[in-house]
């Protein structure tokens, strides 16, 4: 399966004008080609190519496999687009969202991410160096620094395409390795429940509690934080405001790989599967008091999902996904449903056979028997292969193991 791990580029400062330079020039490339390809209507990549291949490699200097990959990831921008205005991702047809994305063309900011293949970017990983190439040239011995399992990954399976990308002055390199799959487990003996939520971000029917008191606690404080330095708006306020940005995304990813990587484990260890809820659309589903919303949105039980999914997969540890309704209101000893039975946020309490339980785990267990009814009747796993790094309408891949944000999004 495919996986992408990222080292972190150490340039020199002339290597780092030459790369800045590059990536200012490939996406002015990529925002004209946008521009051709939506007057035209042509958004396949042969055909664009007729149109514009010559142009971008006289005007701005590309070499031909930088000019194909810039062709490249406009198309790709553009079937990005279309299928997030087809699922709804942009609004409802005729929405003003839904306009503004539908009848512009595509732009690219100066940052953003630039693919390369291996006849652009050699990898001397042994000296932790690559040799890459620039507008100005190639780019020898630019050294670059990443984790000892990370150095491993890429030694043993790295294969196919980078991105080099800049964020916050930092330079980067997102490489796609092929990773093997562990034998998957057809035939395990038991599900271990999950229950998601945002008090508790993951209780499992063993009774494990991985608390999200303390991540919400820093997320109202952060939010406090930002409140105050926008009203202040001055230079000093500004400088805070953009040090601080995405630190709460990466403390909650990083939170989430750790719950991730422990469930995992734990049902590798014990020959089970993992049983997950489907909560797809709950956020369009539940409404919300006013002070409930900012913590409700930044839920990020989808991320956790997909960091149990694509670990699992990688172990051959089974997931499967259930319909999460009447979970919480259920008692797992005597199968009674009552909204009553939900004395509190933290307590279950069941009104026809008087069990007691902590209800996160309560409705693990349901999770965990609804998971083994449906594997009994010969459902299969449900947990899809890790989603191969495309590029959106700013040209950036997005994978679940890579970054927490690129740098580049659409203009508005």
């Amino acid at each position: 399966m495919k996986i992408v791990v990222q080292v972190r580029l150490l340039p020199t400062p002339e290597q780092a004008a030459a790369l800045e330079a590059t990536l200012h020039a490939c996406n002015a490339a990529a925002s004209w080609v946008s521009e051709v390809a939506f007057e035209r209507g042509e958004f396949r990549n042969f055909p664009l190519r007729t149109h514009t291949y010559d142009v971008v490699k006289s005007r701005w200097m590309l070499g031909a496999q930088a000019a194909q990959h810039v062709i490249k990831k406009t198309c790709d921008a553009y079937a990005t687009l279309k299928a997030n205005l087809k699922a709804g991702n942009l609004g409802k047809p005729g929405s003003r969202r839904y306009r503004r994305a539908a009848q512009r063309p595509v732009t690219f900011r100066p940052q953003g991410a630039q693919p390369y293949d291996d006849r652009m970017l050699s990898w001397q990983i042994p000296d932790r160096t690559v040799s890459i190439w620039t507008t100005g040239g190639r780019a020898k011995n630019v050294a670059f620094t990443a984790s000892p399992e990370h150095l491993t990954t890429l030694t043993m399976y790295r294969k196919g395409e980078s991105d080099l990308l800049e964020r916050d002055g930092m330079w980067f390199l997102y490489a796609t390795c092929e990773v093997p799959e562990a034998e998957p487990n057809t035939d395990p003996v038991d599900f271990l429940g999950i229950d998601l939520g945002i008090v508790n971000i993951a209780t499992t029917s063993d009774g494990d509690i991985m608390a999200g008191r303390e991540l919400n606690r820093i997320r109202a404080r952060e939010r406090d934080l930002r409140a105050k330095l926008q009203k202040k708006n001055t230079p000093s306020a500004k400088r805070r405001l953009k040090k601080r940005r995405r630190k709460e995304a990466r403390r909650a990813k990083d939170i989430n790989h750790k719950i991730a990587k422990h469930v995992v484990a734990e049902a590798e260890r014990t020959g089970r599967g993992i049983a997950l809820e489907d909560l797809t659309g709950i956020r369009e589903r539940v409404r919300l008091r006013k002070p409930q919303r900012a913590t409700h949105a930044s839920w990020s039980f989808h991320q956790l999902g997909q960091f149990i999914a694509y670990k699992a997969r990688r172990a051959g540890v089974p997931v499967v996904h259930v319909d999460p309704a009447y979970t919480s209101r259920t008692c797992a000893e005597c199968g009674h449903i009552d909204k009553a039975n939900r004395v509190s946020q933290a307590w279950f309490a069941c009104r026809s056979c008087g069990f007691v339980d902590h209800a996160d785990r309560n409705s693990s267990r349901n999770i965990r028997a609804k998971a083994w009814e449906l594997w009994r009747r010969g459902a299969q796993p449900t947990a899809p292969a890790p989603p191969r790094p495309t590029r959106g309408r700013a040209g950036c891949k997005r994978s679940i193991t890579a970054s927490d944000a690129r740098c580049a999004s659409p203009t508005p």
